[in-house]
């Protein structure tokens, strides 16, 4: 037992869960997840796991009585029923009225311009003559965006002419609807970026931060393909997400691992928060294996009141690239050419452990690190792990 914790409750079962579970396993925490899926990812090395859904109040509250601390691997969980739990005196981080906030993209817009923390132009939506108004006033494309459940580009839609609006509103709203949704849209301008990156971040209960290297970021179909570190960006850029981060864990009273992905031109010296995720984060995966303390374990101290480690670089470079289901997949996952990726030094597979692939899903990804980013692309050049049905529909 550290700290009074013996155990952590987990809600999520995903891979980030997973990778969470291997260092507080180490840490010598037990460890009981909830989450609706029999075989998911955590299944296989939870001390309990907790069948039911995420908008089951009885599995949130076996989860409680089974854990000393509470935290979670996605925001798209039932914040009523966690609302519940610190109603009973339940500890949870980070905490359940910051992931109220960052769930609802309008708030957590508002929130960051509030702190006065520079995001892409945005307003609320509530209904569709709103989107024809604000189109007619600027005569720019937009973004069209729902306020929640939104992740891997779902939710977006790029609204190009005024045609678009019809089109945009019924893919997000439904076929034929009518109704007032000023809680359920929003629109924001297009940002001017060279570059996509992220930030990782940590905080204690006490207050001490520490901050990660930061990760350029391609995505391919609005889901993350790779990250790079470090991004080439200038010592000022550097120095303005540095502080950023500071600022949106301040914002948002953060315990534990948050990530925000920024929008970065170099240009004009700008940089905008496009999305802040109250948890460890997919492109914060290079830490396994190139930073001195990962982001999982630091997650893991945060929650449990132990200080925090460094996050130090130990390696010149690194690469992390998405093991993704590849176009019509659909059935029962194999694997090919990880047996020819280990025959390279500085490469590590992380293979999540789900039975079915999906066209798009995140079914591992591959860390490459090196002496230099140069150094490492040739080696991913050389790397090719992919996803394969080994039989349709199990």
């Amino acid at each position: 037992m550290i700290n009074n914790i013996k155990t952590i409750g987990i809600v999520g079962g995903g891979q980030l869960g997973k990778m969470m579970i291997l260092d507080a396993k180490r840490l010598g925490f037990r460890i009981a997840v909830l989450d609706p899926a029999k075989d998911c990812p955590c299944h296989a090395i939870s001390d309990e796991h907790i069948v039911k859904g995420f908008d089951d109040l009885d599995g949130y509250l076996e989860l409680a009585k089974k854990s000393d601390v509470i935290t979670y691997e996605f925001e798209h969980i039932n914040v009523a029923h966690l609302e519940e739990l610190v109603k009973r005196g339940h500890t949870i981080y980070p905490s359940v009225a910051s992931l109220k906030v960052i769930q609802d993209k309008l708030w957590q817009k508002e929130a960051l311009s509030k702190a006065g923390i520079a995001v892409p132009k945005f307003e609320a939506a509530k209904n569709i003559d709103d989107l024809y108004a604000y189109y007619d006033r600027t005569q720019k494309p937009f973004f069209l965006k729902s306020r929640r459940d939104g992740y891997d580009g779902k939710g977006n839609y790029m609204v190009r002419d005024r045609a678009d609006i019809a089109k945009g509103y019924e893919r997000l709203i439904g076929k034929g609807a009518k109704q007032d949704t000023s809680d359920r849209l929003m629109i924001e301008e297009l940002a001017h970026f060279e570059k996509e990156v992220s930030v990782i971040a940590t905080r204690g209960q006490d207050g001490e931060c520490v901050i990660y290297p930061i990760a350029e970021n391609v995505h391919k179909n609005s889901i993350l393909d790779t990250t790079v570190v470090p991004a080439a960006v200038s010592k000022k850029i550097v120095g303005k997400i540095m502080d950023i981060a500071k600022q949106v864990m301040e914002c948002f009273g953060g315990v534990g691992t948050f990530c925000a992905e920024l929008f970065v031109n170099e240009k004009r010296g700008e940089v905008m928060v496009n999305e802040v995720a109250p948890r460890v984060h997919n492109t914060g995966h290079y830490t396994i294996e190139a930073v001195r303390t990962s982001q999982f374990e630091n997650h893991i101290r945060a929650i449990a009141g132990l200080g925090l480690g460094s996050t130090e670089m130990v390696v010149g470079a690194s690469i992390m690239k998405n093991i993704i289901g590849g176009d019509g997949q659909d059935g029962v996952v194999a694997y090919t050419g990880i047996e020819q990726a280990y025959k390279i030094s500085g490469v590590n597979v992380h293979i999540y452990g789900k039975n079915e692939v999906k066209e798009g899903r995140k079914m591992g990804h591959m860390t490459m690190t090196g002496k230099s980013v140069k150094d490492v692309w040739g080696k991913l050049d050389k790397v090719n792990v992919e996803t394969t049905v080994r039989s349709k529909n199990g």
